[in-house]
């Protein structure tokens, strides 16, 4: 029996040896392709890697730069108030210091009053003691009534003698106040400005962000990039540069290559204006 095919057969008939060949031929294409896929992949892991790494880098920089601002902010809040208290003392010691002298003038003037009423008792009663004498019965009346005028005459000589020791131990204490209250007014720390010889205080340092804050804004004059001296007990410490300036406070960045070993910017310290690098 024979079977008739619906397929012509083929003029060149397929050997195993070509199937063999072109299965290696496709594996090595396969594995050409694997290769790169692979490589690819891989690239693509590291792409990502380096991405989160970028990432996470700099989300930490933003947490640095949050925290820095944050801190920056507490540390001029800070500033301002300790600012706003000097400021609320200063006044009300120039309101003290004109009180007390207002009661020392007063006090004064009560006190010369007081003495030149002594001065007149003292005359009245030297003038009574003086007085001649006069004959008979006019002259026990008259005796009568002088011994009463120089009776009351010495006992108001007395309370203005008792009046005076007081008047001058008020305007003694009246006199050390208002002396200890220019003391004060006059060694008060002055801010200073973006001028030579001005000077102004460290009102607080972060040493973690190697800044400081000053009493000194722009009120002073005070202007970025500037750099100030910092000086303790008279004596060099080093210097900071302005980074930022409020209207009564600025922000300094400590220049850490200018500190001796050991040495660090403390609150208290002095500065003084050394230049504008701008």
């Amino acid at each position: 029996m024979h079977f008739i095919t619906a397929f012509p057969p083929s003029r060149f008939p397929i050997t195993s040896r070509q199937l063999i060949f072109a299965s290696i031929a496709l594996l090595g294409v396969s594995a050409v392709f694997a290769v790169l896929n692979l490589q690819r992949t891989r690239g693509l892991r590291t792409g990502i890697v380096q991405s989160e790494t970028a990432r996470q880098t700099a989300e930490q920089q933003r947490a640095s730069r949050e925290k820095l601002l944050k801190d920056r902010e507490a540390a001029v809040a800070s500033a301002n108030a300790k600012f706003g208290d000097t400021q609320s003392k200063a006044a009300r010691t120039e309101a003290e210091l004109a009180r007390v002298q207002a009661e020392k003038n007063d006090l004064q003037g009560k006190l010369r009053t007081n003495e030149t009423e002594i001065a007149e008792l003292r005359k009245r009663i030297e003038t009574a003691a003086t007085r001649p004498e006069m004959p008979g019965a006019a002259h026990a009346g008259s005796t009568a009534e002088l011994q009463a005028q120089l009776e009351d005459a010495k006992k108001q000589l007395d309370a203005a003698e008792r009046e005076k020791v007081l008047l001058s131990d008020k305007v003694k204490v009246t006199h050390e106040k208002s002396s200890q209250l220019e003391t004060e007014k006059k060694h008060r720390p002055a801010p200073g400005g973006n001028n030579p010889g001005i000077r102004g205080t460290v009102l607080a340092v972060n040493p973690a962000y190697n800044f400081v804050v000053l009493s000194l804004g722009a009120r002073q004059g005070v202007e970025p990039n500037s750099e100030m001296l910092v000086l303790r007990g008279g004596s060099f410490i080093g210097k900071i540069r302005i980074s930022s300036v409020e209207p009564a406070t600025a922000i300094g960045d400590i220049i850490t290559s200018t500190l001796a070993r050991g040495v660090q910017v403390q609150p208290g310290d002095t500065v003084v204006y050394a230049g504008n690098n701008s």
